[in-house]
């Protein structure tokens, strides 16, 4: 028998962390293979422990409303006693002392209700239902937070792929150079120092290549990292058809303004503070007003030392009570005074803290706004410039085919064309990004195109 309790024992044991790691594997299954920015985002409002942090104040902020609400509601109080007593007391009659024993109970309920209290509750029950919205613009708020921060990320990935892809080309376009130049240095048609340029010229393009998978690589990493993902897990991402540059026109800074502070949660969370300050003030002036109470008690109660039955004795025991009460404050070391005046300060430095918000809000807007005219202007130079030095890096190609030029003089107008190349793509994504984000202040959802 011993032997067949420790086996199923160790069967258990083994079978235990089997069934974790295939809990563990199915997580790992349930991630999609690529991702868009979409399901990014929707999985971090699902996932993200920031964002479950703040909804947990959510459920707290329900929990006390409930609590507020029933504060307006009877108690009930109930109670029982049972004593036995055991005595020696004096006999007058016969002389000397004598033992007595005796065995009580005492049942009880009381209750207890709040009739008036200068408005006390009905403002906790305001203030805490206020609390709560203001929770849910925080929860809102912080969304808002890590969109942005993947959007960002998410592009930067982009940008990257984008760059490499190029960058590949022009390494193969190098590569085959430096083959043909092989074959002419070979041939005595080049010196070797051409050659050599060449070669150069081929290590360069791999530098930049690994360099650009590198930074692929990285901002994978922190886009994981911002989705909170398992370490073990691959990430990619999929890459649109097409991502459309930044349109030229954007709205007036002052419209932007205006809209990010009627749409922001922030803005919202902020002056839902100066309404539960203005509960606190009431609550406070509470403090000052008389207070009713309603109470009531039953109770009855039994003891052996009477003749009567249990029955009875409850029957003749029985005691009804109710009553109401008054409390009136007259002096109590200016304790109402002060919460009356801390309450108003702080109702002050909620307004402070929601002019505070506004002025940030008003900043990073203008910020926004600034990056936006400024990308654009880089954007339009980028193409410009683009657009220049790849009509010199091909006619140079064409006049190195000729012999016309030497691979030193060509290989100068490739390597402007390369960083004109790598400005472009910075440019377009650096106009993409700003106007994502002037848009989202204003409300308007993140999207890819």
């Amino acid at each position: 028998m011993a032997r067949i309790i420790i086996t199923a024992v160790f069967l258990y044991l083994c079978y235990m962390p089997s069934k974790g790691f295939a809990q563990a594997d199915t997580s790992l299954a349930a991630l999609p293979q690529t991702w868009t920015l979409q399901q990014c985002i929707d999985y971090a409002k699902r996932n993200n422990i920031e964002i479950n942090s703040l909804r947990l104040n959510e459920k707290t902020d329900q929990q006390n409303i409930l609590l507020a609400k029933a504060a307006k509601y009877p108690n009930l109080l109930g109670s029982t006693s049972q004593s036995f007593t055991n005595s020696k007391n004096a006999n007058p009659v016969v002389g000397g002392f004598q033992t007595q024993s005796s065995f009580a109970s005492n049942y009880s309920l009381n209750s207890s209700v709040t009739i008036y209290n200068g408005g006390a509750i009905n403002n906790t029950i305001k203030q805490t239902e206020t609390q709560l919205k203001a929770d849910a613009f925080n929860t809102s708020a912080m969304e808002n937070s890590i969109i942005l921060q993947l959007t960002q990320a998410y592009l930067a990935i982009l940008l990257a792929k984008e760059n490499s892809i190029y960058l590949q080309d022009l390494l193969n376009t190098s590569q085959a150079q430096l083959k043909q130049g092989t074959i002419r240095y070979n041939a005595g048609s080049i010196s070797k120092l051409e050659l050599v340029g060449f070669q150069s010229q081929v290590a360069t393009d791999q530098y930049n290549l690994t360099t650009t998978e590198n930074s692929i690589r990285q901002n994978t990493l922190t886009l994981k990292q911002l989705l909170q993902l398992p370490s073990g897990y691959n990430m990619q991402i999929i890459q649109p058809d097409t991502v459309a540059t930044a349109p030229k026109l954007v709205d007036a800074l002052d419209v932007a303004q205006q809209q990010a502070h009627d749409t922001r949660p922030e803005i919202k969370s902020s002056q839902l503070g100066i309404d539960m300050a203005q509960y606190s003030l009431e609550k406070a002036k509470a403090g000052k007003r008389p207070t009713i109470t309603g109470t009531g008690a039953l109770s009855t109660g039994y003891s052996d030392n009477q003749s009567s039955a249990y029955i009875r004795q409850l029957d003749n025991n029985f005691y009804q009570r109710i009553g109401i009460g008054l409390s009136i404050p007259i002096f109590n070391n200016r304790m109402a005074r002060t919460n009356i005046e801390n309450a108003k300060i702080a109702i002050d430095a909620a307004k402070l803290n929601l002019k505070k918000t506004e002025t940030t809000l008003s900043q990073e807007v203008e910020q926004a706004y600034i990056n936006v005219l400024n990308a654009q202007a880089q954007y339009e130079a980028a193409v410009t410039q683009l657009n220049t030095n790849r009509e010199t890096y091909q006619i140079s190609g064409e006049q190195l085919r000729l012999g016309a030029i030497t691979s030193v003089d060509y290989l100068l107008q490739k390597n402007l064309y390369i960083q004109a190349l790598q400005q472009y793509i910075q440019a377009k994504y650096n106009a993409i990004i700003g106007v994502k984000v002037y848009d989202f202040y204003k409300g308007a959802p993140v999207t890819i195109e």
